[in-house]
C-alpha cells in the first residue's frame, strides 16, 4: 500500500487542546469515521489481495462449439490436440465384455456417485480451454460483468470517510476561525489553572460554608467589626454600606479567611494579564458569529453526503451477487460466448457494504441530533446567570456571537471550564485581584516615605497612576492633604474614619467611590476638594453631599451642552461652601449656582478662552467677597458685577477689555480694596477712577497705557500699584500725593526720568522700575526709608545714588541691578547694603 493507516488516520488528528470544544456527538463521530475508516483499509486489502472471478462455458456453448462436434470443419488456431479429444466416460476398460445393460447400469451408478464426490459442472462436458486460456476469461469477465460498485466500494468507502472526517473539524483548520479557536483555548487553558482562579471559587466557597459562617458569628471581638474589616479584605462592599455613585453589584457578604490573602506576585501579574487578555479576545470575537456560521455549514454538509451516501448505496446492495453471467465478444479466440462467472469476494463484500451503512445511518442520525441541538436554542447568546447566583461575582455579563457559541459548546465539554472562565469576566473579580496585589505591594512604611511637607506646611501624600488606593493609606492618621491622580478605581472604605486629620482631598481624573461609612465621615470632616476630570461623568456623585466642604474646585469640561449634567442643582446641600473655583470653558453662569448665594464669599470663574456670555445669575450673589472671571473674553466690565455690594475683590485678568468706562459705577461697592484689571487691552484710563474711594490695591500692568490721569493719584487708600508692562513715558508728579503707597511697580515701560514727588511716598516698601530709559536717579531716593526691595536692571544708568545707604531696610538681596552699578556705590553703603540681617520683610502686598 501506498499509505498506512496511522498516516490516514492524522486526517483526523486535532490538537489534544481542542477537545474541549468537541461535544460527545463530535467525539462519537470521530470514532465512527475511524471504524469506517479501518473498514474501508480492511476491505481494500482483501480486495487488492484475493479479489477475483472465476469462470466456466456455458453448457449449450459446449454442445455446439466446433472443439466438441465431430463433424468440425478445423480446429481453431492455438488449440493443442488434447483439448479436441471426445469426452471419455470414466468406465473401466473391463466392462467391454458385459452385456450392454449392465454396462449401463455401471454408467448410471458412476455418473449418480459423481454427483456427491466433484463439484458440478455446467454441462459435464469438457470445455476444452487450457489454463490460460481461463486466466484471460478471468480478466475479461472481472471488467465486463463485474457491477463497478463491487470493484470499487472500498475505496469510495476511503474517500466518504476522509471527506467527513475533513468536515468534522474543517472549523479547527480555517485559518479565520483555527486562530480565534486557538487563542480561546489557550486563555481558557490558563484561566482554568490560574491559582487566582481557584483562589476566587474558593472565597465563594467559603461564603456558603455554614462552618465559616460559624466561625464569623462566635468571633471573640466584635463581628460586626470583624465582619468589616474581612469584608473590606474582600473588596466587595457590605449592603449595609453600599458605594454612593455606583450601584452595588455584589449582594452577598465576601467573607474572606485570612489564609486567602495572600497571593504570590507571579500568579498576581499573570492573573492580570489573563483579565486583559480575556477582554480584548471578548471585543475581538464577540463582533461577529463566523465561527458559529461555519460549523453549522460543516454539520449540514455532513448531514447531506450522509444523505447522499445512503440513497445511493442500498441501490447498489443488491448488486453485490456470488454468480455473474459474462457474454464477452472473444468467441473467436476461445469458442465460447457466454461464461459461467463466481465473485470470491462477494459474500464478504456484502457483509462489509451492510456494515459500513449500519455506520453511516448511526453517523447520519448523530449529524442529525447536532443539528437539532445547533438549532433548538440560541447559541449566540450565553448567559452567566447560574455563575452569578453561585458565587458572589453578580457583574459577570453575558456574551454573544462566536464568544457565546464556543462557551456553548465548552459546556458540553465540562461546565465548570465556563464557570472559571466567568471569574476572568467579573470587574469585581478584577478589583479584588487589584486589591490584593495593590495591598501587598504599597505597604505602610513605603507610603510613609512618600508623605512630604508642601507650603502650607501640612503633611501631604501624593498618589500617581495606580490600580486602586492601598489600606495602608489609612493607617496615615496624621495626614492632612491627599491627592489621587490617574486612579480610576480608587475607593473609600470605612477605614478613612481613621484619617481624623484629613482637610483636603485631590481627585484628578480619578472617579472615586466611598462605602456609606466612609462617606458619613468625609461628609462631617472634609473641607477642601480639588476635582479634576475630563467629561462631567467623572465627578463622583457624592462630591454633592459634603454638607462640612468649606471649597471647591472643579477643573474639567462644565460647557453649556453639558450643565444640566453637573448636578449643580445637588449644590444645595453643601451648607458651609464658602470658596467655589470653576476652571472651565463656560459660555454661561450655570443658573443653579445660585443657590449658594447666601453663603458663598468666593467665585473663581477660569475660562479657557471660551466667551462668557451670561452672567445675569451673578447679581443674585450678593454675599461674594472675591470674584475672578480669567481668560472670559470678556470685552467690557459686566454690569452684574455692580450688584454686588459686598465684593472687596475684583479680579478681571487675561479677558479682552479695551475701555473702562464703567469704573465709575464701582463707587457703588463701597468695601472694593482690590481691583485687578491686569492682561487687559486698556488703552486709557478714566478720570472717574478717582471715585472709586476705597480701591487700596489696583493692578493695570500688562496691558497698553501710554499716560496716566492726575485722579489716579487720587485715592486715598491706595497702597498697592502696578503699571509694569505697559508704554508709559511719563509719571506725573500727583505720584506724591499717594502718601499711603506701599508697593509701586512701573518696570518695562518708557521712562527716562523720576518726578522728585515720588519720594515723597516714604511708606514704599518695594519699588520696581526695571527695563526702563532711566539714566539718573536723584539722591532724595534716600528718603524712603522703609524700602526693602529696588529693583533698577535694565536702565541706562552710569551710576547710583550714595543716598542709598539711608535705606536701613535695603538689602543685597532685595537689590536687583547690575553688578557694575553696585560698585559705584560708596564702600560704606556697599557694606550697609551687603550686610545679612536675620528679619524678614513682606516684598509686597
Amino acid at each position: 500500500m501506498m499509505f498506512t493507516l496511522t498516516e490516514v488516520a492524522s486526517l483526523n488528528d486535532i490538537q489534544p487542546t481542542y477537545r474541549i470544544l468537541k461535544p460527545w456527538w463530535d467525539v462519537f463521530m470521530d470514532y465512527l469515521g475511524l471504524v469506517m475508516l479501518m473498514l474501508a483499509i480492511f476491505a481494500m486489502t482483501m480486495q487488492i489481495t484475493k479479489d477475483q472471478v472465476a469462470c466456466l462455458p456455458y453448457l449449450e456453448d459446449s454442445e455446439s462449439s466446433p472443439q466438441s462436434s465431430p463433424h468440425a470443419p478445423s480446429m481453431p488456431q492455438g488449440m493443442s490436440p488434447a483439448t479436441t479429444a471426445p469426452l471419455v466416460t470414466p468406465v473401466s476398460m473391463e466392462t467391454k465384455d458385459l452385456p450392454d445393460s449392465a454396462v449401463h447400469e455401471i454408467h448410471n451408478t458412476h455418473v449418480e456417485s459423481s454427483k456427491y464426490t466433484t463439484q458440478p459442472q455446467p454441462t459435464g462436458k469438457k470445455t476444452n480451454l487450457d489454463f490460460q486460456q481461463y486466466v484471460f476469461i478471468n480478466q475479461i469477465c472481472y471488467h465486463d460483468a463485474l457491477p463497478w460498485y463491487s470493484k470499487y466500494f472500498p475505496y469510495l468507502t476511503l474517500i466518504h470517510t476522509i471527506i467527513l472526517m475533513v468536515s468534522s473539524n474543517f472549523w479547527f483548520k480555517y485559518p479565520k476561525t483555527s486562530s480565534k479557536i486557538e487563542h480561546f483555548v489557550s486563555i481558557l487553558g490558563r484561566c482554568f489553572e490560574s491559582p487566582w482562579t481557584t483562589k476566587a471559587l474558593s472565597e465563594t466557597a467559603c461564603e456558603d460554608s455554614e462552618e465559616n459562617k460559624q466561625r464569623l458569628t462566635n468571633a471573640a471581638s466584635g463581628p460586626k467589626q470583624v465582619s468589616l474589616e474581612e469584608r473590606e479584605d474582600s473588596g466587595v462592599p457590605s449592603p449595609s454600606t453600599p458605594m454612593l455613585g455606583v450601584k452595588v453589584s455584589a449582594d452577598k457578604i465576601t467573607e474572606v479567611p485570612s489564609t486567602m490573602t495572600i497571593l504570590d506576585k507571579k500568579d498576581g501579574e499573570q492573573a492580570k494579564a489573563l483579565f486583559e487578555k480575556v477582554r480584548k479576545f471578548r471585543a475581538h470575537v464577540e463582533d461577529s458569529d463566523f465561527i458559529y456560521k461555519l460549523y453549522v455549514a460543516q454539520t449540514i454538509v455532513k448531514t447531506a453526503k450522509f444523505i447522499l451516501i445512503l440513497s445511493y448505496t442500498s441501490t447498489f446492495l443488491v448488486k453485490i451477487n456470488f454468480k455473474h453471467e459474462c457474454k464477452p465478444d472473444i468467441q473467436h479466440l476461445t469458442g465460447y460466448s457466454r461464461f459461467y462467472c463466481t465473485h470470491n469476494m462477494a459474500f464478504m463484500l456484502n457483509k462489509l457494504l451492510i456494515s459500513y451503512m449500519a455506520l453511516i445511518l448511526i453517523y447520519g442520525m448523530t449529524c442529525l441530533y447536532s443539528l437539532f441541538w445547533v438549532f433548538r436554542r440560541p447559541l449566540k447568546e450565553y448567559s452567566f446567570e447560574k455563575v452569578r447566583e453561585e458565587s458572589s461575582f453578580s457583574d459577570i455579563p453575558d456574551v454573544k456571537n462566536d464568544f457565546a457559541f464556543l462557551l456553548h459548546m465548552v459546556d458540553q465539554y465540562d461546565q465548570l471550564y465556563s464557570k472559571r472562565f466567568g471569574v476572568f469576566l467579573s470587574e469585581v473579580s478584577e478589583n479584588k485581584l487589584r486589591e490584593i496585589s495593590l495591598n501587598h505591594e504599597w505597604t505602610f512604611e513605603k507610603l510613609r516615605q512618600l508623605v512630604t511637607r508642601n507650603a502650607q506646611d501640612q503633611q501631604e501624600l501624593h498618589l500617581f497612576m495606580l490600580s486602586g488606593l492601598p489600606n495602608a493609606v489609612f493607617d496615615l492618621t496624621d495626614l492632612e492633604v491627599l491627592k489621587l491622580e490617574l486612579i480610576p478605581d480608587a475607593r473609600f472604605t470605612a477605614k478613612v474614619s481613621q484619617m481624623t486629620s484629613l482637610l483636603e482631598l485631590h481627585l484628578c481624573h480619578c472617579p472615586a467611590k466611598v462605602e456609606q461609612t466612609g462617606f458619613a465621615f468625609l461628609r462631617d470632616h472634609l473641607r477642601c476638594l480639588h476635582v479634576k476630570f475630563t467629561d462631567v461623568a467623572e465627578i463622583p456623585a457624592w462630591v454633592y453631599l459634603l454638607r462640612s466642604l468649606r471649597e471647591l474646585n472643579l477643573v474639567g469640561n462644565l460647557n453649556s451642552e453639558n450643565n444640566k449634567m453637573i448636578g449643580l442643582e445637588s449644590m444645595r446641600d453643601l451648607r458651609h461652601l464658602k470658596t467655589l473655583c470653576l476652571k472651565s470653558n463656560l459660555t454661561k453662569m450655570p443658573t443653579n449656582i445660585t443657590e449658594l448665594s447666601p453663603h458663598l464669599i468666593k467665585l473663581f470663574i477660569h475660562n479657557d478662552g471660551t466667551k462668557l456670555l451670561v452672567l445675569n445669575s451673578l447679581k443674585k450673589m450678593t454675599s461674594l467677597i472675591e470674584l475672578e472671571l480669567h481668560n472670559c473674553e470678556l470685552e467690557r466690565i459686566p454690569h452684574a458685577i455692580f450688584s454686588l455690594t459686598n465684593l472687596q475683590e475684583l479680579d478681571l485678568k487675561s479677558n479682552n477689555i479695551r475701555t473702562i468706562e464703567e469704573i465709575i459705577s464701582f463707587q457703588h461697592l463701597k468695601r472694593l480694596a482690590c481691583l485687578k484689571l491686569w492682561h487687559n487691552k486698556i488703552t486709557n484710563i478714566p478720570s472717574s477712577i478717582g471715585q472709586v474711594k476705597s480701591v487700596e490695591a489696583l493692578h493695570l500692568n500688562h496691558n497698553k497705557l501710554e499716560s496716566l490721569p492726575p485722579a489716579l493719584f487720587t485715592l486715598p487708600k491706595l497702597r498697592h500699584l502696578d503699571l509694569g508692562h505697559n508704554s508709559i513715558t511719563v509719571l506725573p508728579p500727583d505720584i506724591g500725593l499717594l502718601h499711603n503707597l506701599q508697593y509701586f511697580a512701573i518696570n518695562m515701560n518708557k521712562l527716562e526720568v523720576l518726578p522728585k514727588q515720588l519720594f515723597r511716598c516714604t511708606k514704599l516698601k518695594v519699588l520696581c522700575l526695571a527695563h526702563n530709559a532711566l539714566t539718573i536717579l536723584p539722591e532724595t531716593m534716600g528718603q524712603l526709608v522703609q524700602l526693602s526691595q529696588l529693583e533698577l536692571r535694565g536702565n541706562c544708568l552710569d551710576r547710583l545714588p550714595a543716598a542709598l545707604g539711608n535705606c536701613r531696610l535695603l538689602r543685597k538681596s532685595g537689590l536687583v541691578v547690575e553688578d557694575h552699578l553696585f560698585d559705584t556705590l560708596p564702600l560704606e553703603v556697599k557694606e550697609s547694603i551687603s550686610r545679612e540681617t536675620n528679619v524678614s520683610f513682606t516684598s509686597g502686598l
